[in-house]
């Protein structure tokens, strides 16, 4: 199969969501995802994540030990469709809040939704 770059664009989104739909990933099926951003302080952290709880966001708070200079992650969990259009709208908006407190963003996952067989 072919890529169709206007679903999965040459960029690190696109990539990976063109993997994950070549291992049969139903990329059509909502989920919750996971977009971690780290931080320099606790404190950062912790604001930030009080910001999105505020917003009404789902998320996790914990040490990260993956990056020495940014040892606080906080994760976001929004349920939604994994599109490149999603991921890279909702990773621009937690850059920009997350700059307010030394954060950025450090990638995102989900459980993969295996297609049914027809």
């Amino acid at each position: 199969m072919l890529r169709d770059y206007s679903q999965f664009p040459d960029d690190e989104n696109g990539g990976v969501l063109w993997g994950m739909d070549q291992d049969g990933d139903d990329l059509e099926i909502p989920r919750e995802m996971d977009f971690s951003v780290i931080f320099p302080s606790e404190e950062g952290a912790l604001k930030f994540a009080t910001q999105l709880l505020r917003d009404g966001q789902k998320v996790s708070f914990a040490p990260y030990e993956g990056n020495a200079d940014l040892p606080w992650q906080v994760q976001a969990h929004p349920f939604m469709v994994p599109t490149h259009e999603s991921i890279t709208g909702y990773e621009d908006e937690l850059a920009r809040a997350a700059k307010l407190f030394g954060g950025r963003n450090d990638g995102w996952g989900c459980v993969s939704q295996a297609a049914l067989p027809e």
